[in-house]
Parts: C-alpha cells; structure tokens; sequence
C-alpha cells in the first residue's frame, strides 16, 4: 500500500488548535502499518470522551470542544480518521473500505490504546465508524451522543441534500476541503480556518480518502456494509446504555436523522435537544454549547 504522509510544517501555527500531537501505528490490512494521529487532553484518570470527525473534515474540527470537556474533568480523544488530518493517507482510492475504516480505528483506539468506559459522540461519518464500533464492542461503551450522523443500511433512500453531495465527491475536478467544510457551516468561515481545514492536504493526491467517503456510505440494499450495519443495528436495538441526540437545526443531509435513534431503549427520557444555529458541521457553528450538552448528559448519567 502506498501511503503519503503530510508534512508537520502544514499543522504549524493553525488558530484555537494548540494541543499535541500523538501517534500511533496500526496495521494496514496489507502487511504494512499506518500511523494514526489523536489528541488525548485533560485528566488522563478522567472518564473518556472519544471525539469522531467525519468527512472532510479532522481533530481541527473539535477545538472549541476539548477546553470545555477537558475542564470538567473528562478525557478526550480524538482520532484522525486514516485519510485524514495528521494520519497517514492511502494513495489509491480503492485502499478505503467502510470496513477497514472500522477495522483502522479499532485497532488505534481498543486495541492499542484500551479506551473502556468510552462515552462517544459522532457527527458525520464519525458517527458511521463510531457507532460501528460500540455495537461491535459493547463492553468498552458507556454512553452515546449522535449529532448530524446515522447508520445507514441502504434499505432506505437517502436524502437529494446526500445524493447531491455524493455525485458532486466523484465528479467534480476541484475538490476544495476547506470550502466544503465552510460550506456546510450555517456561519461562513474565517480565511484561515479554511485554510487549517486545507492543510492536511497539500495537493489533490492526499485527497483519495476524501473523496471515496460519501460513495462508501450504504445507498443500496446489498452495499458491502449493509449487513454488518444491520447487525450493528439489532446490537443497538437490545444496548440500555443512554443515548442522547444533538442534531442540528440547519443541516439539510441530516435532517430528521435523529428520529431512528430516538427510538433506541438507552435513548427514552433523555433530554434530546435540537442545537439552533448549527449547520451540517455543528461542532464549528455551536461547539461549546454542544460540549456543555454533553458535560451535562456524562454528569445526568453519572
């Protein structure tokens, strides 16, 4: 597998993101190994908060976060999805599967970290390999908060919003990261946050994961992961661990996602909020008042 690797100079100086790197080697599913980046902020004894980015954005998305739940006293990690951010990047498309995402962040966070007591939040396809992996390791899950996320199987259609995104992936020439990102913000973002959105990728090559993410979400009944995201859901559907959700009000791909989840045995009297002023990338639009949802929530189900 042939894997790029961005320059630590592109991550100098990036606004509100002041925290260190970590890294951590994981199998590529070939032979080879990739090196995964996370932040792992406030009391290392603290309970555990796993942050999960989606696409195409990374950890950067998560600063106005972090402070918020590193002060109450929980210990937060975030990944960079493999493709993503300061981790390693395939070269070639065809490297990424739902699968091996799934496999990758196993292996980064249970198997060599050994996160337990996990509370996790996912928003976008951090929500798709999240959730993935709690149903598939149910003993290292506390909690789950969803935001502007799901799991599909294909058996439902998606939203024009999502399929218009999904062909734009595949078939524009120009792939600007930052734009996307700020474009789907319900507050345009400043110049050089577009651009720290932009600097995991110095050129259009770093960007193959990127692009293949929307057309790896399950749009059909026989999608290869529809099954093993049917199984994900029967796991779901018999966990009594609370489920809280904080969707957004102003995200269209998403929209009235939170119903399916709110329906889940762990989910039933908790105080499922609907966070105004947020677009598809809520944790830019209102991230510390999603972090104060979350606080509140670890600390209700204490």
């Amino acid at each position: 597998m042939k894997v790029l690797r961005t320059p630590d100079e592109r991550f100098a100086n990036l606004p509100g993101y002041p925290f260190q790197p970590h890294y951590i080697q994981v199998p590529d599913g070939e032979g080879g190994e990739l090196r995964v980046h996370y932040l792992d902020e406030g009391p290392r004894d603290g309970e555990v908060v796993l942050l999960m980015h989606g696409e195409p954005s990374w950890s950067f998305l998560y600063r106005k976060m972090v402070p918020v739940l590193a002060a109450a006293g929980f210990r937060c990690v975030v990944p960079d999805l493999v493709g993503f951010g300061r981790s390693d990047k395939p070269a070639s498309r065809a490297d990424y599967t739902y699968a091996r995402h799934v496999a990758w962040m196993k292996a980064a966070l249970l198997d060599r970290l050994d996160l337990r007591g996990i509370t996790l939040f996912g928003q976008d396809w951090g929500g798709l390999v999240g959730i993935r992996l709690l149903a598939e390791n149910v003993d290292r899950f506390r909690r789950l908060v969803v935001g502007n996320t799901g799991l599909p199987t294909g058996d439902g259609r998606p939203s024009e919003a999502f399929l218009r995104w999904q062909t734009f992936s595949q078939q524009s020439p120009a792939f600007p990261i930052g734009t996307i990102v700020s474009n789907g913000c319900a507050t345009p973002l400043a110049p050089d946050v577009v651009a720290a959105y932009d600097a995991p990728f110095p050129d259009d090559t770093y960007k193959e994961g990127a692009r293949i993410f929307p057309s790896l979400v399950p749009t059909r009944p026989d999608d290869p992961a529809s099954e093993a995201n049917r199984r994900a859901w029967t796991v779901l559907e018999g966990w009594q661990g609370p489920v809280l959700c904080a969707f957004s009000d102003k995200d269209a791909i998403t929209a009235d996602g939170e119903r399916v989840f709110q329906r889940l045995p762990g989910a039933q009297g908790q105080p499922h909020v609907t966070i105004a002023g947020g677009g598809h990338f809520l944790q830019e639009d209102r991230g510390e008042a999603l972090a104060a949802i979350i606080v509140q929530f670890m600390e209700a189900t204490a």
